[in-house]
């Protein structure tokens, strides 16, 4: 299957220190892959560093045509900016428009559309402070499709939402899996065994990529997540993993 998203030796230095070193992993054209690991390990930065965001040490980051969409955790939005749902959505397109060029109807088709896939297209003319925070993710998954990428990045999604929305969003993120790549920075273990074809397993470096079923060495979780081996995470993959088997 061919790669949209490839990361080779990859190594970035942030303020002085190692955030990833020689990390490797790709993403196949129409795969969801779940990328976990415990905080600092360097998740954020290994997304910022596919979207040529921040500076490679050593190696490289390689994105099929179309590019990657990239949707950031919820506080890294100003939600209190006195914008529409749409104007939000369009915001991810300035970069294609132009700073001082107005949308065209192209444009402002691609929002609609980008609304309609994401349960908003009633919304789309209110403003973006009045939204709930499943909402608010929505419109920020919404605001990375409008480019059409062939890969869609997601930092944290899940977080600080209720599991209605959590289930909400999941759904959503499965279908666009269907369609486009989608890579997904999240804490939520039980969410991406069950729902991503591939785990990455990130501590700065790639210690596993896999199908869940088949990351039963507590070995690599250990490494991963600076564990022993009486930990409760541990105990609960190991039942988790019992159940799968």
């Amino acid at each position: 299957m061919t790669s949209v998203l490839d990361l080779i030796a990859v190594s970035v230095d942030l303020g002085g220190r190692a955030a990833l070193q020689d990390a490797t992993m790709s993403v196949a054209g129409g795969e969801f892959v779940g990328l976990v690991g415990p905080n600092g390990a360097g998740k954020t930065t290994l997304l910022r560093a596919a979207l040529g965001l921040v500076p490679l040490k050593t190696g490289r980051a390689e994105v099929a045509a179309g590019g990657a969409g990239y949707v950031p955790q919820r506080h890294e939005f100003a939600w209190d900016f006195p914008a529409s749902v749409q104007d939000a959505v369009m915001s991810g397109l300035v970069r294609r428009i132009g700073l001082f060029r107005r949308p065209r109807v192209e444009h402002w088709r691609a929002v609609w559309d980008a609304l309609d896939r994401v349960r908003l297209g009633d919304l789309r003319k209110r403003p973006v402070g009045e939204l709930s925070g499943g909402q608010r993710q929505r419109v920020l998954v919404a605001r990375a499709l409008a480019v059409e990428p062939a890969v869609l990045l997601l930092d944290e999604p899940f977080t600080g939402l209720d599991m209605p929305s959590q289930e909400l969003l999941t759904e959503l993120f499965t279908t666009l899996a269907r369609e486009r790549s989608v890579l997904m920075a999240t804490h939520d273990l039980a969410a991406a065994a069950y729902t991503c074809d591939r785990l990455v397993l990130l501590n700065r470096t790639v210690i596993a990529a896999a199908p869940f079923a088949e990351l039963g060495d507590p070995a690599v979780w250990m490494r991963t997540f600076q564990v022993g081996p009486e930990s409760h995470l541990l105990k609960a993959l190991h039942l988790t993993i019992a159940v799968e088997a």
